[in-house]
């Protein structure tokens, strides 16, 4: 059976229920034509988090590697075109959870400006607004640990590794509604983690159902 690693970050920062931990788990053992979700969470720490995904690929060998995180801020669920090599986590005044802040730095000093995502973006946007979710395609993955894991995972991916053909990718979520509701947070867009599990799962059924990405536009409102 075929099998499509889910990644979720834990909390971080001031999020203190992650949105992405949320789905990874509501979605952990789900059939999805006819392929196996495996989720691991993954601690929000920079390199760690590379580290953590590689074993988890070179355990379950799987087709496809979806990643999420949250993106606070944004209405919709986004899925990311792009990751690229600079970690700039100062610009938002977050430490990863290791303590660690890193600015104006790559995640693999002789590696490439930038790696697409190889997953059928258009696709799965457009099937997820078929499931009635809001979802956009993004250009922006920030400059924190969801970029860099992204980055890093691609990266790895892209390595000259016999029968290494794995799709690979970044979702981001909106923060949930009980942490939009902080004070703090207030007018923060907000989505509940069943509505982003129902798109995440209509996402991934995408990814199963179109090895290359549809050949039409994807209409947008948003500009990151």
């Amino acid at each position: 059976m075929s099998t499509i690693l889910l990644t979720g970050f834990e909390p971080y920062g001031d999020t203190p229920i992650n949105p992405a931990e949320r789905v990874a788990r509501a979605l952990h053992g789900r059939l999805i034509d006819e392929a196996r979700v495996e989720s691991r969470i993954v601690p929000n720490s920079f390199f760690v988090c590379i580290d953590v995904v590689r074993e988890a690929i070179a355990e379950l060998h799987p087709d496809v590697v979806v990643m999420l995180g949250e993106y606070p801020g944004r209405s919709m669920v986004t899925v990311e075109r792009i990751a690229q090599n600079l970690n700039d986590g100062t610009r938002y005044g977050l430490l990863d959870n290791a303590g660690r802040a890193m600015q104006g730095e790559m995640t693999v000093p002789d590696g490439p400006a930038a790696y697409y995502s190889t997953l059928p973006i258009r696709a799965m946007v457009k099937a997820m607004r078929a499931a009635g979710v809001p979802a956009d395609i993004s250009d922006s993955a920030g400059t924190f640990c969801c970029n860099h894991l992204m980055y890093g995972v691609l990266h790895h991916l892209s390595l000259p590794v016999e029968g290494t053909k794995i799709r690979a990718g970044w979702i981001h979520l909106p923060q949930l509604p009980e942490v939009a509701a902080r004070p703090e947070n207030l007018g923060v867009p907000s989505m509940s983690g069943e509505t982003a599990a129902t798109g995440v799962e209509a996402a991934l059924a995408a990814i199963r159902r179109n090895p290359a990405d549809i050949d039409e536009p994807s209409i947008s409102r948003l500009l990151l």
